[in-house]
C-alpha cells in the first residue's frame, strides 16, 4: 500500500470518526437522536428575509429532551411578577417547542409556547362520563377548574385573559372564556402575518366561533382535525441553539425549499465559499516548507 493511499485513509477514518464523536457529543448534550431538525416552514419568521437568532426555513435547530428541561411559557416570561421574566429563545419571550399535532403522524410543529392550562380541581367519572368539566379519556379523569402558570388565574372554570403580545390593530391577544380539552400548551409562530394571533389553537381566542371559521383558519391535524392544547406527550422536544442557512441544502435536495429567502440562500453560498477559500489562504500565507528548503 503506498503512502498516499495511507494518508489518504487516515484522513477518511479521522473524518468519520470527528462526525461521529460530534453525534455522540450532541446526543450526550441533548438526550435526543437526530439532536437536530431543519426548519421548512416560514411560520416562526420575524422578517420576510429571515434574520439570525430567529427560526427560518434552512435553519438546523439543536432539540432538547423535554424531559431535561423546564419549559416556560410567553405568558410567564412576560409577567414581571415571575421568577421566569424576561426569559427569551429565539428572538421573543419564552420557549419555542416542537410538538405533533394532536399526538398524530404527520410532520411535527415547531412554535412558540404561549401558556399552558393545568387541571385543579379533579374528580373520578362515573361511567367514562363528567356530570360537570370536561372528560379526559386519557387519563381517565374529570376536570372541573384550571390554573394558568404565570397568571393569577387558579381554580377557574373558563381561562379568560389577556397576554402583552400586540395583535394591531386590534390590541392585544385574548383568550376568550376557553374550557380545553384536556391539559396542554396554546402555541403559535412567531410570523406576524401568517401566524401571530391566529393561534394553533383557535378556538381559544373565540369561543363564540362557528366552527367552519375555526376550521378554515386554525391549525389542523392529519385528519383536518382542529389541533387541541399540546399534551406533554405530544412535545418531541424543546428548541435550543441554531445553525442558520445550512439546512437549506438538505431542503433543496427533499424538494422542500419553496419557503427559503433569496438571502438565505445567498448567506449560504457565502459560507460555503468561505468554507473553501480559507484554507487556500492560509496556505497562501503560511506555506509549507519543501523538502529541498529543510
Amino acid at each position: 500500500m503506498s503512502n498516499d493511499v495511507k494518508i489518504y485513509l487516515r484522513e477518511v477514518f479521522l473524518a468519520v470518526g470527528l462526525v461521529f464523536l460530534l453525534l455522540g457529543s450532541m446526543w450526550l448534550a441533548t438526550g435526543m437522536f437526530p439532536p437536530m431538525v431543519v426548519v421548512e416552514s416560514g411560520s416562526m419568521k420575524h422578517s420576510e428575509e429571515g434574520s439570525l437568532g430567529a427560526i427560518d426555513p434552512g435553519d438546523l435547530v439543536l432539540i432538547m429532551n423535554p424531559d431535561r428541561v423546564d419549559i416556560i411559557t410567553y405568558l410567564e416570561a412576560s409577567n414581571e411578577e415571575n421568577e421566569n421574566f424576561g426569559y427569551e429563545m429565539h428572538g421573543m419571550l419564552g420557549d419555542v417547542i416542537i410538538y405533533e399535532k394532536n399526538g398524530g403522524n404527520d410532520t411535527p410543529v415547531i412554535h412558540r409556547a404561549l401558556l399552558k392550562a393545568e387541571a385543579n380541581l379533579t374528580e373520578i367519572p362515573v361511567d367514562d362520563s363528567c356530570s360537570e368539566g370536561v372528560f379526559d379519556e386519557l387519563k381517565n379523569i374529570c376536570i372541573l377548574t384550571w390554573d394558568v402558570p404565570g397568571s393569577n388565574l387558579v381554580n377557574v372554570a373558563n381561562i379568560s385573559l389577556k397576554l402583552d403580545y400586540s395583535c394591531a390593530p386590534h390590541g392585544n391577544l385574548t383568550i376568550d372564556k376557553w374550557v380545553p380539552n384536556h391539559e396542554g400548551y396554546l402555541t403559535t409562530g412567531d410570523n406576524r402575518l401568517t401566524n401571530g394571533c391566529t393561534i394553533d389553537q383557535l378556538r381559544a381566542t373565540s369561543s363564540t366561533a362557528d366552527d367552519s371559521y375555526i376550521l378554515s383558519r386554525g391549525l389542523k391535524d392529519e385528519y383536518g382535525n382542529p389541533v387541541t392544547a399540546v399534551r406533554d406527550n405530544w412535545i418531541v422536544g424543546v428548541a435550543s441553539s441554531e445553525v442558520p442557512w445550512v439546512g437549506s441544502i438538505k431542503l433543496l435536495f427533499s424538494g422542500t425549499s419553496d419557503f427559503v429567502s433569496p438571502k438565505t440562500w445567498s448567506n449560504l453560498l457565502t459560507l460555503i465559499a468561505a468554507v473553501v477559500i480559507m484554507p487556500m489562504l492560509y496556505d497562501i500565507v503560511f506555506p509549507k516548507q519543501s523538502d529541498e528548503e529543510e
